[in-house]
């Protein structure tokens, strides 16, 4: 029998890939098998698997809506690629956090408060009405008026309109109220035209305050204002004002911060701002819904004695529970669909979360396996898809059930691509893809195809370390003191009691949800006192810039780069900015043209001014050690480390940030490259090089080995133990292996996630965990080192 025609498309054919530093590559991909990526991180994984196959399966199915629709889509460009052959339907999973919008939930992120809103609006006695008035999003509305309906003769007629909403009237939804220390805002001994605002943004000669002197007073002491002058300057509603011979609106300063800062959520705020916040605003719970964000006839309404805010409130386990022991044929539908979505959280390792936990406050891994919810249950088949380090943020125990979930969906009929580092993930692979051989520039190509038997006895960097085993030390450093933590009951911790040696390496473990960072960023970092200095946190959260940010940007390095040619040259600084005098009048600094075209894809042409070098001319005749600015900006971090170590172009300060970049092993990184092009492993590393400048004497990581290659986590270990060496204290919150067999002291969390958690289950030292094997983390440590 002879195959048909539509059967022989059974391959994803990648010919010429240039996107970042891909080195014309080609690669061929079976379908409905589980590819994985590995290699350096660097190396060119995303560029291929995210920047190239899924980026172009979007634009296209994109391009199937009416022009109309993707006015409102984004743009995206075709990826720098010659053929691609064979793609289907792209979804992707990545590593992006959640949305911090402070009314951004667990359950509202998955629409599982959907769902419950619903049954709710069926079920609950006292009934409430629609689901909306068990929202806590949508407030309670009620309006009268007339309206004139021109249709033939005209009529007016009288309306009502009322909306009942479930958000609470007292908090806005929030769950929280907010407290000013009218202190933070403003020096009573100063006036306006002094400075007498103190709130970031605020200065004399601002627009803000401007606007503040037509109102009251601008050379009058605060304190010296009248009471009805005070009440306007502090309370006044908006209203319309003639300032300057225009319309402006004019509010006090309270409700102004509120509208301005307040409303924001402080994991989004710029780190000035929500230091003001943190110092000027103490929030409380809100004292009217208990900080259930809802009102009162939604928290009154109940189905089989529980309301939506203490459905919302259990463990996602227990809920699923209550769900499966409702038996009312009149929902049937709703109940399954609502307990399918509630398993599944549960299968992916997340029972121990709640619906009510802002999403703000979830970690990487948490983050991923939420967006993995939607797409456990789907029917699709013949789908792509794209998961970018999935294990990040698991334990090894966690890692068995990811990589069955991983299985399920590639059993389906689904094409599944991972990007991952982790052995116990790439071994499950039908098809490995490994780039390299080294990271940026030194990457880019494929070193080796195949399956992972054959891997093992390539003779790349994977191959090479891919069996690798740490030994347990035999010597662990004795600590100088400990960091007392007592009573410690954020989140789940039930009341832990534990001392965190001081001058070692300190390894927290335990399974996802056990209660690791709770304990760390809730009991250590910000606690004064306790004979140390500052303490610096280096987390997981994304590094915020524009196409226009670089590392030497974001590190501070172009202020001395900057210096140094203005000296050498006679001229000012300014010159030597891509954004600021500096720029390329033509193509303002972007080095690109950019024709927006509409619904069409964005054509994008270097600027013919420059050349695509961002700056003017006459700049680039100016140059420090025979190189000019741009130049400069192309090297590499280990080639501008010894351009600026000696010579004409030596500069101590420059030289200083470099040193501690290669460091941390992004030698490899170009000056000027935007961040945007940066993995989620290099951001992390850059966040440190800047963090080891800081006078810290305790320093805290979390998960530092997310997005590292194997051969890359010797170099971190290495890093650690010269930041311990050199007197300062290290806590990692871990669950790799190598790093818990290098630490000096072990903290194990557990013994399960959530409810189950929150209990310290050991302390000691690697070897006295191995030895012990009692808990998951000793059982799966011992496995790995062999014992």
């Amino acid at each position: 029998m002879t195959e048909h025609a539509a059967d022989s498309h059974d391959y994803i054919t990648v010919q010429g890939a240039r996107e970042n530093n891909l080195k014309d590559v080609s690669v061929t991909l079976p379908k409905r098998r589980l590819t994985v990526f590995t290699g350096v991180s660097g190396s060119g994984k995303s560029s291929l698997v995210f920047g190239t196959i899924a980026a172009e399966s979007q634009r296209m199915i994109n391009e199937t809506y009416p022009a109309f629709v993707q006015g409102f889509m984004p743009s995206m460009d075709r990826p720098d690629v010659d053929v691609l052959e064979g793609l289907t339907t792209a979804i992707i999973v990545d590593q992006e956090r959640m949305g911090a919008n402070a009314r951004s939930t667990v359950g509202t992120a998955t629409d599982t408060n959907a769902l419950l809103r619903i049954l709710f609006s069926r079920l609950g006695q006292p009934h409430a009405g629609s689901p909306n008035a068990y929202s806590f999003n949508v407030p309670s509305v009620k309006a009268a008026g007339a309206i004139t309906i021109e249709r033939g003769g005209k009529k007016t007629e009288k309306v009502a309109f009322t909306q009942t909403g479930g958000m609470c009237p007292r908090c806005d939804g929030m769950g929280h109220v907010s407290d000013i220390d009218l202190t933070q805002l403003f020096d009573e001994d100063k006036s306006l035209n002094d400075g007498a605002i103190t709130v970031p943004g605020y200065t004399a000669d601002g627009w803000y305050v401007r606007i503040f002197t037509a109102v009251v007073p601008a050379d009058k002491p605060i304190k010296d204002f009248t009471t009805k002058q005070r009440e306007d300057f502090l309370y006044a509603e908006p209203r319309k004002i003639k300032f300057d011979n225009m319309n402006m609106t004019y509010e006090g300063l309270v409700p102004k911060i509120q509208k301005s800062m307040l409303s924001k959520d402080k994991e989004s705020m710029q780190a000035h701002i929500r230091a003001f916040v943190e110092r000027a605003v103490t929030f409380q719970t809100c004292p009217e819904c208990e900080g259930t964000r809802l009102s009162e006839g939604a928290r009154a309404s109940k189905v089989a004695g529980i309301s939506i805010a203490d459905a919302c409130a259990m463990q996602i386990s227990e809920l699923a529970q209550w769900v499966a022991r409702l038996d009312e044929p009149s929902v049937a539908p709703l109940l399954a669909a609502l307990g399918d979505t509630l398993d599944s959280f549960v299968e992916i390792g997340l029972g121990y979360l709640s619906l009510d936990r802002p999403t703000g406050t979830l970690s990487g891994g948490e983050s991923q396996r939420t967006k993995m919810i939607r797409h456990l249950g789907s029917s699709l088949t013949d789908v792509t898809y794209v998961f970018d380090e999935p294990t990040i943020g698991l334990h090894p125990h966690d890692i068995q059930r990811m990589n069955g979930l991983l299985l399920r969906l590639r059993d389906k009929g689904n094409t599944v691509l991972v990007v991952e580092h982790k052995p116990e993930a790439i071994t499950i692979a039908d098809h490995v893809v490994d780039l390299g051989p080294r990271a940026g520039s030194a990457g880019g190509e494929i070193v080796f195809e195949g399956a992972v038997e054959a891997l093992r006895a390539a003779d790349t960097l994977t191959g090479r370390h891919l069996g690798d085993r740490a030994a347990l030390k035999t010597t662990v450093r004795e600590a100088r003191g400990a960091i007392e933590v007592r009573g410690a009951d954020a989140h789940n911790l039930q009341s832990v009691d534990v001392d965190i040696p001081t001058g070692v390496l300190t390894v927290v473990t335990g399974v996802a949800g056990s209660g690791k960072s709770s304990l760390i960023h809730g009991s250590v970092v910000g606690t004064p006192g306790a004979g140390r200095d500052g303490v610096i946190a280096i987390d997981q959260t994304a590094i915020r810039g524009s196409r226009r940010s670089s590392p030497a940007t974001y590190t501070g390095l172009l202020e001395p780069i900057r210096k140094a040619f203005a000296k050498a040259n006679g001229v000012k600084p300014a010159l030597f900015s891509a954004n600021s005098e500096g720029a390329c009048p033509t193509c303002k600094g972007w080095g690109v043209i950019e024709t927006d075209l509409g619904p069409m894809s964005t054509v994008t042409t270097t600027c013919e001014e420059c050349g695509g070098k961002q700056f003017h001319a006459a700049v680039l005749e100016l140059t420090l050690g025979g190189q000019n600015i741009h130049e400069v900006l192309s090297m590499s971090v280990d080639e501008a480390e010894a351009f600026f170590a000696e010579g004409e172009a030596r500069t101590p300060a420059a030289h200083k940030v470099l040193a501690r970049l290669a460091e941390v092993g992004l030698g490899y990184l170009t000056l000027g490259q935007p961040l945007t092009s940066l993995s989620g492993g290099e951001r992390q590393r850059l966040k440190l090089a800047v963090s080891m400048a800081d006078d810290g004497g305790v320093y805290i990581l979390d998960e530092p080995t997310s997005g590292l290659h194997l051969a890359d986590v010797e170099q971190l270990l290495g890093l650690l133990d010269r930041l311990v060496d050199s007197g300062k204290t290290v806590i990692v919150i871990e669950h790799h292996q190598a790093v818990m067999a290098h630490a000096d002291w072990i903290i194990d969390l557990g013994p399960g996630a959530g409810h189950d958690g929150g209990l310290v289950v050991f302390e000691g030292t690697p070897a006295q965990l191995v030895a012990d094997a009692s808990t998951l983390t000793g059982q799966h440590l011992k496995e790995y080192v062999g014992g």
